[in-house]
């Protein structure tokens, strides 16, 4: 076992982090994509969108199938996914045939919680809370990883390279998983039937309000179809989460919600996850801006996705720290903490973003606090929610995620849509709206845990 746990806890790691860096692909292509497909932006947006929701819907059915015994056969399997994915994506002659990989990869948002469901199984007890926080961290690594990778290989060799890269990089990832993960069933997991009328109302229903989430700025947020798409996907939740009450073995066992570590996880994952994309698209967008406009430092491409850089090196470094601090400070301490850092780092930036050196510190202060943050969330739920729930429990927790950044995203588009200014960038009162937004983010979920942190501990004091 020892052995086993050498050698699979990077592998992991390696396999999550190769992911992670695909689903980074996208933000700072677009303007290439539209203008190789000779598309406007904003259809070619749908490159992110149409990621963003096949991530949504396929996460948490992956989360349910890593809770039972073919782990290893369906984490090879989904990387061979995204690797056909990839290989369209840069081979694509048309629009469409390019969404359908990107499409494909949307599965790299799951992931992550199949590899945490794998390490929970097979490391060693004195690992397993490490291992889950490397894990846990691998999508903002493979953010600050994947950002100048992008910026390098498509300004020297077009957005195409970019996507070869990704494929070369997920045929190391299937190697390295079939070489390092125990093979064979997993005899301890439960053989249990698919939960297919859960999945099919979740991925109906995620669908529906991403897209509305999504498609509000360019639809219009008081239009039929935004409301009417809104709607349709909070009613079909609604029933989905009365069918899953109803069935022995649901897709997620909402029955978790009991407990406050599960509530705390998922609700910071949903306010942070607004925040942090809000933060990193308003400063990507800094970092590319012509000078004329106030705040634009004017990077060309090549240099832009750097600026990521520091995302990555603060998350890797918090992770370390939280290692080893784990096991001396509460991880509710821990996510207040994270939380802390990351409401300094978005006030830094809404009061200083006109130079690099201000933007680079910003980021790797959001680094720190989302590698803190991130780290505490699935240890969180994992010391609560027994083994053979915990990949469905981290999964939905992944998906709320995903909810806030397509949250955060939409509305930091919606903000700086309604403040135009030289060209197609917006004024810098867009910009400061946004950062204000991203801070306020951030402010009011450290405040909910503080008040949470306050009322639990008068609740304590007042039945000794």
């Amino acid at each position: 076992m020892a052995g086993t746990s050498t050698r699979l806890l990077p592998g992991l790691v390696y396999a999550a982090l190769t992911t992670a860096v695909v689903s980074s692909l996208g933000m700072l292509l677009v303007p290439s994509v539209a203008e190789e497909y000779d598309v406007a932006v904003g259809t070619a947006q749908w490159m992110l969108t149409i990621n963003l929701l096949v991530g949504a819907v396929t996460t948490p059915v992956m989360g349910r199938l890593s809770d039972g015994p073919h782990k290893k056969r369906l984490l090879i399997c989904a990387l061979a996914v995204i690797l056909l994915g990839s290989v369209m994506a840069a081979v694509a002659p048309t629009f469409a045939v390019f969404l359908a990989g990107r499409a494909l990869q949307g599965l790299s948002y799951g992931i992550v919680p199949v590899t945490i469901a794998l390490a929970r199984r097979y490391l060693s007890d004195d690992l397993v809370r490490p291992g889950i926080s490397a894990l846990s961290v691998t999508v903002a690594t493979g953010l600050g990883v994947g950002y100048p990778l992008t910026g390098v290989l498509a300004s020297g060799f077009g957005f195409r390279m970019a996507f070869v890269a990704a494929a070369i990089f997920l045929v190391t990832a299937m190697v390295t998983v079939w070489a390092v993960v125990p093979s064979g069933p997993d005899e301890r997991a439960p053989r249990q039937r698919f939960d297919v009328p859960g999945a099919v109302l979740l991925g109906a229903g995620l669908s529906a309000v991403l897209l509305a989430v999504s498609e509000g700025p360019d639809w219009g947020w008081l239009s039929v179809r935004t409301i009417g798409a809104f709607a349709v996907g909070v009613a079909v939740l609604v029933g989905w989460g009365v069918v899953e009450l109803r069935t022995p073995h649901p897709m997620i066992n909402l029955r978790i919600f009991r407990h406050t570590d599960v509530i705390l996880a998922n609700g910071t994952a949903i306010g942070l996850g607004a925040a942090l994309y809000i933060g990193l698209s308003v400063a990507s967008l800094i970092a590319q801006a012509p000078t004329d406009t106030g705040y634009g430092i004017a990077l060309p491409l090549l240099w832009a996705g750097f600026v990521m850089l520091p995302l990555s090196v603060g998350s890797f470094g918090a992770n370390r720290v939280v290692r080893l601090l784990a096991a001396r400070v509460g991880l509710p301490t821990l996510l207040r903490v994270g939380t802390a850092i990351m409401a300094v780092a978005a006030f830094l930036m809404l009061f200083a973003h006109d130079a690099l050196w201000e933007i680079l510190i910003g980021m790797f202060l959001f680094g720190v606090g989302l590698g803190t943050a991130y780290a505490a969330m699935p240890a969180l739920i994992a010391r609560t929610v027994v083994t053979e729930e915990l990949g469905s429990a981290v999964s939905f927790n992944q998906v709320l995620r995903t909810v806030g950044g397509a949250g955060g995203s939409a509305l930091s588009g919606a903000v700086l849509a309604a403040h135009p200014g030289l060209g197609t960038f917006p004024d810098n009162s867009g910009i400061v709206l946004a950062l204000a937004l991203s801070a306020i983010g951030c402010l009011t979920v450290f405040g909910a845990l503080v008040v949470h942190f306050v009322v639990r501990r008068v609740g304590i004091e007042g039945t000794l």
